[in-house]
């Protein structure tokens, strides 16, 4: 099977982009942009949900049973270790916020609220809220047959956000943020890349520009104007772009950047805890000022993927073991000609 690089590209990219947000909003910069990394990971979120099951026989229960092996246990490690510190350093974890009730909540993805939004224990954690939310509507979708599944699950996705429009403030409201059209977006590009659609390379390498740009020009935007608008629609066109430009001319991967990739989840999850721990060791040995944010950034970014081969990888070796290498072969050799699907574990 042949590997999509560049979802792992973006996701490495996308990881590393939020994690320069938090450390230039730490020293009052201006990289707000960075946040948009999340918009990337759920087109991502979306492109590879529909790419690694269409095709197959559908087995609902498995794919919500990985899903959450996949994504909880490290999400409940890096919690509970964000409530040591907090509980420990209170003062080095500003705009956290712990109570028992938000504590289990955040186990659950049903945080607290703050001003309508979600604020689980890790504060990042509130976009796996969403991606557990898209994850049950999808399980409920592979119930159907096949033919009905791409209509019926944007269908869903745009209902769930026209509803955001008329419930009131509280869960049901925030649950259904328009960020959600974003997994349909990644949605559709998945099923076009499966369905062998192609773009010319330039047209491909335009629409990442295009989307580069987009976000680049984020504020000269209303500032009232919606996520899903403002930062979704360029990077559905970054995630469109970058898979049709690799159909149009493969290539070689690169170690570092499809490392990142694999290290991706540990490093959005891990980077506020690690950030906090990188800033205590560095205002300690007294780094200059101007190097305080460039220096905390590599430490983070480096100590958080160190921790993807330490914490993640080996969690991910227990829950999800590898088949035997004859029927991983056996299997190959049966799908010969079926779509590509890749490495795609989100």
């Amino acid at each position: 099977m042949t590997s999509i690089h560049s979802i792992q590209y973006l996701r490495g990219l996308a990881a590393c982009a939020v994690v320069c947000f938090h450390v230039s909003e730490q020293f009052g910069g201006p990289f707000n942009v960075g946040a948009a990394g999340v918009d990337v990971f759920f087109v991502i979120s979306g492109f590879i949900m529909w790419v690694t099951t269409a095709g197959r026989t559908a087995d609902p229960w498995r794919f919500m049973g990985r899903r959450i092996t996949r994504i909880v246990p490290l999400y409940w490690i890096v919690t509970l270790l964000t409530v040591a510190g907090i509980l420990i350093k209170p003062q080095f974890f500003y705009g956290h916020f712990f109570s028992v009730a938000n504590f289990v909540g955040s186990l659950f993805f049903l945080p607290v609220l703050q001003e309508g939004a979600l604020h689980p224990i890790v504060i990042q954690g509130w976009t796996l809220c969403y991606e557990m939310m898209f994850y049950l509507v999808f399980t409920l979708v592979l119930f159907l047959s096949e033919r009905w599944r791409f209509g019926v699950l944007v269908s869903a996705l745009v209902a769930i956000v026209a509803l955001h429009f008329v419930l009131p403030a509280g869960y049901a409201q925030a649950f259904t943020d328009p960020v959600v059209i974003e997994f349909a977006a990644g949605v559709a590009v998945g099923r076009l890349w499966l369905q062998g659609a192609r773009l010319p390379l330039g047209v491909a390498l335009a629409m990442v520009v295009l989307g580069f740009l987009l976000l680049a020009a984020g504020p000269l935007f209303d500032a009232g104007m919606a996520r899903a608008l403002r930062w979704g629609v360029p990077a559905a066109l970054i995630v469109a772009g970058a898979v049709f430009a690799e159909r149009a001319r493969p290539f070689k991967p690169a170690a570092l950047p499809t490392f990142l990739g694999d290290a991706s989840y540990s490093i959005y999850l891990w980077h506020v805890v690690v950030g906090v721990l990188a800033t205590g060791v560095v205002l300690r040995i007294g780094i200059p000022s101007a190097l305080q944010p460039a220096t905390i950034l590599v430490a983070t970014v480096a100590l958080s993927a160190m921790l993807y081969l330490i914490v993640e990888k080996p969690l991910i070796g227990l829950l999800h073991p590898q088949r035997p290498k004859s029927v991983v072969k056996a299997s190959n050799a049966a799908a010969a000609g079926a779509a590509e699907r890749g490495r795609l574990q989100a």
